[in-house]
Formats: C-alpha cells, structure tokens, sequence
C-alpha cells in the first residue's frame, strides 16, 4: 500500500531577498530546511450567506499537519506569480476552477517567521462554489462566521495553524472580511 503524501517532494520554489525579488531557486525541501525566503498564497472564500471556508489541512503535510487553515493556501512554484499560484492552488486543493480577476487580493504580508519565512498575498473570493477536496492534501473543510471564527481562535489557538492565525490579525484582511 503507498503511503499517502502531501506535498510532492519534487517542488521547485524561488529564492527571495528581504524585498521578494527572485534570487535563485531551489527544492522546497531546501528552502525549507534553511527556512530560506520565499513565496506563498492564502485565500480566503465567503459564501454567499457570509460563511468563511475554512481547511482542515491533510494529516499527510508535512506543515501544520492537521489544523485548521485558511480556505486555500501554496506555495508559489519557480517562474510562477501569485495570481497564478492562487488559480492552481484552488484547483489542486479543492477542485474549485476560477479565474484569477475572481479573485481580490487583500493584502501582501512581508516576510515572517510565523508564516514560514514566506511573503504572502491574500486574496478574498466570492461566491457559491461546489468543492471537491484533494485529499492528499485537505483533511475537510469547515465553514463558520468570521466573527465566529475569531473567538474561536481566541479560545484554541493550538488548533489553527500559525500562518492563519497571523494573517487573521492584519487589518486588511480583518477588513475584507467584515471585522474591522
């Protein structure tokens, strides 16, 4: 029986300096082994009715493994941009095909070590989608208010992944998602 994997092992991502311009590139194993400076995208869905999607991520990732994150999150592959990024990822997570004006970039978080010494756009999507997970890499998804969400947070932080946990805080995104 193969042993169920969460992240291809074979990624390639690129390098970054300190003002996210393309340095080199290397495998994701390395990059992350010298927790080297890097590329990453989070998304997050609001149905229609104002519920949040929220991922319980695969017990087979290698990150975060198990705890609750943000509707979509990757890293951006080498020669790949962020609206790119975030168009695969929707895809390959949970089977959901958009296009990338479909989505709202919401913020652009700098460097940091609670999001895995990676930049990050965040980009806000609209809308009633049928999802389809990729279980390799999503456990379930959640759905819940976003206000409902954050006092949950407050409650049980070790459940949520630190990458959400982070970019909940930044007022831009509090701001996209009706809590500012």
């Amino acid at each position: 029986m193969r042993k169920e994997v969460g992240q291809s092992p074979d990624e390639v991502f690129d390098l970054v300096d300190e003002n996210d311009v393309v340095i080199g590139s290397l495998p994701r194993s390395e990059i992350h082994r010298q927790q080297l400076r890097h590329r990453a995208i989070h998304i997050f869905w609001l149905r229609a009715d104002g519920q949040l999607c929220l991922q319980r991520r695969s017990y087979a990732k290698d990150n975060c493994p198990g705890l609750i994150s943000t509707s979509c999150a990757g890293h951006v592959d080498s020669g790949e941009s962020y609206p790119q990024a975030a168009v695969r990822e929707l895809q390959e997570e949970i089977g959901l095909r958009v296009l990338p004006e479909d989505l709202r970039e919401i913020d652009y978080a700098p460097c940091h070590a609670n999001l895995g010494h990676e930049f990050v756009r965040s980009y806000l999507l609209r809308g009633d989608y049928t999802p389809q997970l990729g279980r390799a890499e999503v456990d379930s998804l959640l759905w819940r208010q976003p206000a409902e969400l954050d006092a949950w947070m407050r409650r049980f932080p070790e459940a949520f992944a630190l990458p959400l946990r982070h970019l909940y805080q930044r007022p831009l995104v509090r701001q996209a998602l009706g809590l500012a």
